[in-house]
């Protein structure tokens, strides 16, 4: 059996008009596949050139198969199931920033280049003094951007004309504007001329965005079953669910360059995109995040068999209902029905997605999509939501890397793993007390943004339940 590559397809060349920062299934899924939608259905002309943000494993896999991959969309459409895949051409290559870091310099040149877009983990948009711009390439995200940027400038000779409409898709709050500002640190910190400045802010348009369609990746567990239905290999294919969403700040000229209007898919513009953001990312995300360090530790794998567990499922929903949508804005009946479909696509028959692959910056994440869900419930309640709390304590023994006998893979930055590798050992050897531990990891603002052990009864509750996951294990420790 071939594996997929131009010599089975045949590939259309397009003109390389957006730049993506990141390979994984997301922005595969989503970005690309409605890039090949415009392809398709207008004259938007256009392909994706892919950067890695960290390794280059798939970056290699990727060019390959020629920038091919297959898309299996599966769930409800107009209330009947539909599996359907395609092969998604959008991406002209990928560049290897490790050893082909010239080509991406060379990129910046292109006029024809547009769009940039981004999907690096909350933890991705940061910045890191350690970066320098002589670096080949620089660590973080930002950094690498910044780098391209100033090359685009040079290029162009600080042309206004020659900007780029930049769309991050990271769920973090006004992800646009902190792009923008992070980049503007690094020109400081680099002590490029003032020029470059002025041309970030008058030449580039910095869009914050939400993203919205549940991709959980390579189907390994039926692969094989796969592609004997597709009669070809494919190292990157990919499956998500039908449903999708992308909300775009930013100005309406952008709809010109962007058409999506008429082709089906489901991306506004809007003026003001935090009710949409809120709800998505406390509701669904935040479901997310907050069940896969209960429902892993418990035995489970999938969202599928969490939301539909007995014990775990109505944790879930529980947790959504009363201590989730009670601190949102808007019409409570809308919020339901919202949480509703948002539960429905989650126990989504055709879609395995595994707990672990959410798992990775589960720190960051919960930060980013819980905690502030747990600081409006104690601020209009004087009390602590008992089942974000639980998932909090359960996110700390997770990150203690065990599920009995069993490592868990963990995937975070090296300072959060061996910030808490330190503590659990101090435990373990008996240095520290389940409440001293819960007080040094609930303190450290670098994890969380602030000292959540200012929250009053917080730490007690979190080393309570710590002992009871440790003493009685999860399933016990659940029945709250």
């Amino acid at each position: 059996m071939h594996h997929l590559n131009k010599s089975i397809f045949n590939k259309t060349a397009r003109p390389e008009r957006v730049l993506q920062f990141g390979e994984g299934n997301f922005l595969r899924g989503f970005v690309d596949w409605q890039i090949q939608v415009l392809n398709e259905k207008t004259d938007f002309n256009g392909s994706v050139v892919v950067v890695q943000p960290r390794g280059s494993e798939k970056i290699e896999r990727l060019n390959d198969q020629d920038g091919l991959f297959t898309l299996n969309l599966q769930g409800m459409r107009d209330g009947e199931p539909v599996n359907e895949h395609m092969v998604i051409d959008s991406i002209s290559r990928g560049i290897n920033l490790f050893t082909d870091y010239q080509d991406y310099l060379e990129l910046a040149g292109k006029e024809e280049l547009r769009f940039i877009v981004s999907n690096t983990t909350e933890a991705g948009i940061v910045f890191d003094e350690a970066d320098q711009l002589e670096d080949r390439p620089q660590k973080g995200f930002p950094g690498k951007l910044t780098a391209f940027l100033y090359q685009r400038y040079k290029a162009f000779s600080g042309d206004r004309e020659k900007g780029c409409i930049l769309i991050p898709c990271e769920l973090i709050e006004n992800n646009g504007g902190k792009l923008k500002e992070v980049v503007l640190q690094y020109a400081a910190h680099w002590n490029i001329e003032e020029g470059f400045a002025e041309w970030i802010h008058e030449a580039n348009t910095f869009c914050s965005s939400l993203v919205d369609r549940i991709v959980p990746g390579f189907p390994a567990d039926s692969y094989e079953e796969k592609i004997q239905e597709l009669g070809y290999h494919d190292n990157l294919l990919v499956v998500g669910e039908q449903y999708h969403l992308w909300v775009i700040e930013g100005p309406q000229w952008i709809k010109e360059e962007l058409p999506v209007e008429g082709t089906g898919l489901n991306t506004l513009f809007v003026d003001d995109l935090a009710p949409y953001r809120t709800r998505k990312v406390r509701i669904l995300n935040g479901a997310h995040t907050a069940m896969t360090p209960v429902a892993y530790l418990y035995g489970l794998e999938t969202v599928e068999e969490s939301v539909k567990h007995p014990e775990v499922g109505l944790f879930i929903k529980e947790m959504i209902h009363e201590e989730i949508i009670p601190t949102l804005e808007g019409s409570r009946e809308e919020l339901t029905d919202y949480a509703g479909e948002v539960v429905s696509r989650f126990v989504n028959p055709y879609i395995k997605h595994y707990l672990l692959s959410i798992s990775l910056n589960s720190i960051s994440k919960f930060t980013a999509r819980n905690l502030p869900t747990l600081l409006d419930y104690v601020k209009e309640n004087k009390t602590l939501p008992k089942r974000l709390v639980f998932s909090l304590s359960s996110l700390l023994y997770f990150y203690k890397g065990k599920r009995g006998s069993e490592e868990i893979p963990l995937q975070d930055s090296p300072e959060v793993l061996n910030l808490f590798k330190t503590q659990w050992q101090k435990h373990c050897q008996r240095e520290i007390s389940m409440q001293e531990l819960s007080g040094a990891l609930l303190s450290h603002q670098a994890l969380w943004g602030t000292d959540l052990t200012q929250i009053s009864g917080l730490t007690e509750a979190v080393a309570s339940s710590l002992e009871k996951i440790e003493a009685l294990g999860i399933q016990e420790a659940i029945n709250l």
